[in-house]
């Protein structure tokens, strides 16, 4: 192996839907900030900023979160050594696939698969288990961490440890599905029981080598996507008829439970998946009265609650075991011991055109260069506050069916209307006509902010005509 670091392989695609209405398709949990003022999955790139034992990560995501990634893994100041885009979702086997052969294209290296969204505690239990998975996977093992249970929890699977090997792993026995309470109960009583975590550390070489012999159409459709990837801008676009020829498989099934090569390191961390808000709610420091509380919130007469607000102030009276979140523009109330009912909430808000929205977008919507929140929208009228890095500009485009008025709130712009470019400070305005071309930047070292008013027959995000961009979208 070239320098016997390990590579991280992050998986950053996921659409949770159980944080709702924080978490959300255009924005997941892993780029919401749960825990903390990072996000889960800056958290998670400082968990790999070691390096004595990581090199610098390669991360999986799509097309939608590439500069989410990108701008967030710059904020934490971690260098990744590939972005690759999933042109289509096929669950994590062609996924992990095609990382590990990006990930070995010299030679075998040493691989550690894990989610972007688990919180876990970076110490002595965690970095112990590290260097075990490490030294098993030297010997060929295909290797996945057990976390010790707390609960007989039925919303994760579990791995059977069996034999012990000399590494300090522990020979698979049996992946065992989502249990029920009675069976999980007996399972955590016999001791040899654990959590199945979701992380794996192999050989990429072995690992491959079992995928092509378990799994071929797996691993032919991973192969044939990388060979026929190509570069944009700092991402790597996997082939995507040859990725969408791969079959809809998790890695567990695929390979793990079908392996003989696989082992199990028995972790004792500090983990969560944060999968939905009672999970949140455990992690999180608590009042006497064991409620946790974020945003501008008072509570009277409230035990074992979780209340959080993104603005409006909340106030709430004679709760127990509730859950109450409020977002900009929707608000979900319920049992905190329900929490995992949320994604069947989500679900049938999909399916209604009225609400489906709801489930996919914020009402602060970002973007490479910034953002924009809706602020009012009528029959021929949207409200708009736009909001621009700087050093940052937006494409250059025109629209068919509207006008746009922008009035500078704070910063400096940079407007180009035609061929005629002009600067604008606070509180002066400007006024781009329905088709013409014009560009938005921001030139200064504050971020820009600007109240953006559309008049038109139509004023949806698709009557956008790029005929430049920075960021590759044109």
């Amino acid at each position: 192996m070239a320098n016997g670091l390990i590579v991280p392989v992050i998986l950053a695609g996921g659409k949770g839907t159980r944080l709702w209405p924080m978490s959300r398709s255009q924005r997941p949990k892993q780029f919401l900030a749960l825990t903390g003022d990072l996000s889960l999955f800056q958290l998670t790139l400082k968990r790999l900023a070691d390096p004595a034992r990581y090199d610098k990560p390669i991360v999986v995501t799509n097309a939608e979160y590439r500069f989410l990634v990108a701008e967030q893994a710059q904020e934490a100041g971690v260098e990744l050594e590939a972005v690759l885009l999933e042109p289509v979702a096929r669950n994590t086997a062609p996924a992990i696939a095609a990382a590990s052969l990006i990930a070995s294209r010299n030679e075998p290296r040493l691989v550690h698969v894990l989610a972007s969204d688990h919180n876990i505690a970076l110490d002595d239990a965690y970095l112990t288990a590290i260097d075990t998975a490490a030294a098993a996977a030297r010997e060929g093992r295909l290797v996945t961490f057990g976390i010790t249970p707390t609960s007989p929890a039925t919303g994760f699977g579990y791995v059977e440890a069996g034999e012990k090997e000399a590494t300090g792993a522990h020979h698979v026995a049996r992946f065992v599905e989502k249990p029920n309470e009675d069976r999980a109960k007996e399972m955590i009583a016999s001791g040899n029981y654990y959590w199945n975590s979701g992380m794996f550390l192999f050989d990429s070489s072995v690992f491959l080598s079992e995928c092509r012999a378990l799994v071929p159409d797996v691993f032919n459709a991973a192969e044939a996507s990388v060979k026929s990837a190509h570069e944009d801008l700092d991402f790597i676009r996997l082939g995507e008829e040859e990725f969408a020829a791969s079959p809809d498989i998790s890695v567990d099934y695929a390979i793990f439970e079908k392996t003989t090569l696989a082992s199990v390191v028995p972790s004792p961390i500090q983990w969560s998946d944060l999968g939905a808000w009672d999970a949140v709610w455990k992690e999180s420091p608590s009042d006497d009265n064991g409620n946790v509380t974020r945003g501008p919130v008072n509570l009277f007469n409230a035990k074992n609650s979780f209340v959080l607000s993104e603005g409006a102030h909340v106030a709430v009276n004679g709760v127990e075991d509730a859950v109450v979140i409020v977002s900009e523009d929707a608000v979900y109330v319920g049992k905190l011991s329900d929490a995992q009912d949320v994604g069947r909430v989500v679900k049938e808000l999909a399916k209604n055109k009225d609400t489906a929205k709801l489930t996919e977008e914020h009402r602060t919507s970002y973007r490479p260069w910034g953002g924009y929140s809706s602020i009012l929208q009528g029959e021929r009228f949207q409200v708009k506050r736009l909001f621009v890095k700087p050093g940052k500009q937006l494409s250059l485009q025109k629209h068919h069916h509207r006008s746009e008025h922008w009035i500078v709130v704070r910063g400096t712009a940079e407007v180009q209307i035609g061929n005629t470019v002009q600067m604008l400070r606070e509180n002066q305005s400007v006024y781009i006509p329905q088709g013409d071309v014009h560009r938005l930047t921001n030139p200064g070292k504050i971020l820009l902010e600007l109240i953006e008013v559309q008049t038109g027959s139509y004023l949806g995000e698709d009557d956008i005509i790029r005929l430049e961009d920075t960021f590759g979208r044109a």
